[in-house]
């Protein structure tokens, strides 16, 4: 199994998002937005509805661990959200297939759109935990809040969140870009 890294550039984020937005593909634009700043897996982002975004929590059961979560998202991302769906009936799902007529896009192509948007900017190890990773990387570096963060991911360690978001690797190339002898 590949390993998958988070964005670590804010400015190449910024670069995505605004990459998307002059493209007009708001799926898209919704689907990597969502997804860096939830930290949800690809598979609870997925089933969400116009519905669950007009709420002021987002409420989910983990598709993976069973256990309830409600997230409160960042005001004006939300905001933001839902003007782009604000002529979308309720039971449409949000990240909507363009194939049949109200289905959810596929875990597969997420991780298509994923390779898509990241292909020009030469990141590796980039897949569908991208997104989650992402959220995870930049809010503990704007936090250092590892607690809330392993709390938020329902990770059993710190040690495990500190390594599912890159933080570990980072800091073990750091001391051996610095040893010598």
């Amino acid at each position: 199994m590949k390993y998958v890294q988070p964005i670590r550039d804010k400015e190449i984020i910024e670069d995505i998002k605004r990459r998307l937005l002059l493209n007009e593909d708001k799926r898209n634009y919704m689907l990597f937005v969502i997804g860096i700043n939830v930290g949800f897996r690809i598979s609870d982002i997925l089933p969400l509805r116009v519905r669950d975004l007009k709420r002021p929590l987002l409420y989910i059961t983990e598709k993976k661990t069973r256990k309830q979560k409600a997230f409160e998202m960042n005001p004006t991302i939300r905001r933001e959200l839902l003007a782009l769906v604000k002529d979308r009936p309720d039971d449409e799902f949000l990240i909507k297939s363009r194939e049949g007529v109200n289905k959810p896009l596929s875990r597969s192509m997420t991780y298509k759109i994923m390779r898509a948007i990241t292909e020009e900017y030469k990141l590796e190890g980039i897949g569908n935990h991208t997104l989650r990773k992402t959220y995870g990387y930049h809010f503990y570096k704007e936090t250092k809040d590892i607690a809330m963060l392993q709390k938020i991911f329902n990770h059993a360690t710190p040690d495990i969140t500190l390594r599912y978001i890159g933080i570990a690797q980072d800091t073990i190339n750091l001391a051996t870009k610095r040893f010598k002898l």
